[in-house]
């Protein structure tokens, strides 16, 4: 397992964020196109793609949120790969970067209907947080904070 250290204009991390999108629209179904729109990866600077065999099976981003803070986005890790650890290598690799970068905390935005994603960030010590700008009062959306 290898990862690299990229924006988005690296393909391989397109062509990840493309199957992300395809995972969500079934799982958030008519919300898919409220979300979307907050998901744009043009432009994003700080990006991580992870590796098995050269083949890229994951991804994840972040960008500035406030002066301290960035913003958690793009998580995805392919289903072959699930379960072995990927996500939790993308995830770690974002917050040494974040602090490399002179930032202190982290926050991200996850659905409901993605269990497997509350139970990552709650394994890496993410704190629910009031929903926070366009989440705020969307019952599907859940948020979470981290002091790294």
């Amino acid at each position: 397992m290898t990862t690299k250290r990229t924006d988005s204009s690296d393909i391989d991390f397109q062509n990840l964020v493309k199957l992300l999108d395809a995972d969500l629209a079934v799982r958030d179904g008519e919300d898919h196109e409220f979300y979307h729109q907050f998901n744009s990866i043009d432009m994003l600077k700080n990006c991580v793609v992870a590796y098995s065999d050269d083949l890229a099976v994951g991804c994840g981003a972040f960008k500035p949120f406030s002066e301290d803070t960035v913003e958690i986005k793009r998580m995805y890790t392919g289903p072959e790969k699930r379960g072995k650890g990927f996500a939790s290598k993308i995830l770690n690799e974002l917050e040494i970067w974040a602090k490399e970068e002179g930032y202190s905390r982290c926050v991200l935005e996850t659905g409901i209907k993605q269990p497997e994603a509350i139970a990552l960030y709650e394994k890496w010590g993410y704190i629910r947080i009031p929903n926070y700008g366009q989440y705020i009062g969307i019952e599907n959306s859940v948020c979470f904070g981290k002091v790294v």
